[in-house]
């Protein structure tokens, strides 16, 4: 029997699975929290020993479920881009700037004046939430700070780093968050130089290595706090929504991954043939399988939504949260008279703006929680339904979809997801797909499989079909083209009220 350990860095915490490559099943499985400080105006953080610690508790947890087997391989996912300064021993110099964060809208939006070949790989320019954007900000408003990084990483470079004491990056994250060629392998510090940090590509992790490559040997101090047995392989992973395309088995043209949590992200492939896709991420060469170009879309602010609205706008207890569900599936999308906008965050497909802002449209004083919480998951539903409208309306083939993610303890904004979209959806037996992905990069380091591909069709799980309404699809067909205008109509006024905080991104 071949056990591998599969770890998921995500926003509100860290999980452990001890995947079976022999029996082809997750055998057990843990997790633990860690905190995110939310700083006006659109700033979030996280403490990376923080990230640490919960590592080792899920860890320890996981392995004595499973009856502590013996681990071949290790595997990690983490979300991205969450940045990391540090020094070279891996002590980080500053809190974590998480992938959510906003701060680096500006540096962002001046990548758009840019023209340079690889900047065409990620859509003509980087967005707020990358690596790239985030150094150039700190470049200029914490030059202190900056001066005093040797390494600057995602967090899955971090957490490598302590598993193995190589500093090494993912040739996913490289290419799409860190404006690395992933045709020639190899930075370019032009680039960098025309963004404003000449210094930038000496920063980062040199060695990128492919989904399922080697890093190197577990280090013994960390095997033996975290009670780890054998002698396991560190293989190289990704980012965790991207690493379930493997866990789904959704690798092959027309077919999509889509990952409904605090976020939703939507990725699928099509030919390395040129042809221009607009409003993505991408599509990045290689970034997934070889010959591949991957899109990626997605929602900055989706179950987050929600979770602020039931939470900390309404007061609502976990406990009761059913009761608000059900009264809100008790009207009809239309019902409301509400249109939202799920801009929270900034939108990232097919807008790619991150000067959007979320907004509510006809409310009156008759309005209630359900009608509220209700119409803002119709929002987040047209968000997903928007965005594979857009990738159809350009060419791209969307015929199988997989769904997973923490949308799945949601069943109203489940059905409500598969009626926006009108197709059958097929549901996951788990809500985390990056469990199951890593360990089809890990059977791939190991040798069991020749190529990605081919693990992912083998370890691939079985899924459930859930079915849309009709009826409900030709209001949300409805609702979307209202969505659409709305945005295009308000757009104006969302850039000036985002661009008023903006004025406060100083030194601090």
């Amino acid at each position: 029997m071949t056990r591998v350990l599969t770890l998921d860095l995500g926003t509100n915490g860290a999980r452990a699975g001890v995947y079976d490559l022999t029996a082809r099943r997750l055998l057990s499985k843990a997790e633990a929290g860690y905190p995110t400080s939310h700083l006006p105006p659109d700033r979030a953080e996280q403490q990376p020993e923080d990230w640490w610690r919960a590592l080792g508790l899920a860890v320890r947890a996981a392995l004595s479920d499973a009856g502590e087997p013996e681990i071949a391989a290790i595997t990690v996912a983490t979300f991205a881009s969450t940045v990391v300064v540090s020094d070279r021993a891996g002590n980080p110099l500053a809190p974590a700037i998480l992938w959510m964060d906003a701060r680096a809208a500006q540096e962002a939006l001046e990548s758009e004046k840019i023209s340079h070949p690889v900047l065409d790989y990620c859509g003509g320019s980087n967005a707020v939430e990358w690596l790239v954007p985030k150094a150039i900000w700190l470049s200029r408003h914490q030059p202190e700070l900056w001066a005093r990084v040797e390494v600057i990483s995602e967090a899955l470079d971090f957490i490598n780093f302590r598993l193995t004491g190589a500093w090494t990056g993912s040739v996913m994250n490289a290419t799409c968050k860190w404006n690395w060629d992933s045709r020639s392998r190899s930075f370019h510090p032009d680039l960098y130089a025309a963004l404003g940090v000449p210094d930038l590509a000496d920063r980062l992790p040199q060695q990128i290595i492919d989904i399922g490559g080697v890093i190197g040997p577990l280090l013994p101090d960390v095997a033996g706090v975290w009670g780890i047995k054998g002698n396991p392989l560190v293989i190289q992973g990704g980012i965790d929504a991207h690493m379930g395309a493997f866990g789904a088995d959704c690798v092959e043209p027309g077919t999509m991954l889509l990952i409904g949590g605090t976020s939703n992200v939507h990725i699928t492939q099509v030919p390395d043939d040129g042809a221009k896709i607009s409003g993505v991420w991408g599509p990045y060469p290689h970034a997934l399988t070889q010959g591949m170009r991957m899109i990626e879309g997605g929602q900055v602010s989706a179950g987050s939504i929600l979770k602020w609205l039931s939470q900390d706008i309404f007061g609502i207890k976990d406990e009761d949260l059913p009761a608000l569900l059900a009264a809100a599936g008790a009207i009809e999308p239309a019902e409301t008279r509400l249109l939202a906008l799920d801009f929270w965050m900034g939108n990232r497909t097919p807008y790619r703006d991150a000067r959007l802002r979320g907004a509510f449209l006809g409310l009156s004083l008759s309005h209630d929680r359900a009608s509220i919480y209700r119409a803002a998951v119709t929002a987040v539903a047209l968000g997903t339904a928007n965005v594979i409208f857009d990738l159809e309306r350009q060419g791209v083939a969307v015929g199988r979809i997989v769904m997973a993610g923490g949308i799945m303890r949601n069943p109203l904004w489940l059905q409500a997801t598969v009626d926006a979209i009108g197709k059958p959806l097929g549901l996951a037996p788990d809500d985390n797909l990056t469990l199951y992905g890593n360990a089809v990069a890990a059977a791939v380091g190991l040798g069991l499989w020749p190529d990605l591909a081919t693990a992912a069709k083998a370890l691939a799980p079985e899924v459930r079909l859930l079915q849309p309404d009709p009826a409900r699809h030709a209001q949300y067909r409805r609702l979307l083209r209202q969505y659409r205008e709305a945005v295009e109509i308000l757009t104006p006024l969302l850039h000036d009220l985002a661009d008023a905080g903006l004025q406060g991104n100083g030194d601090e």
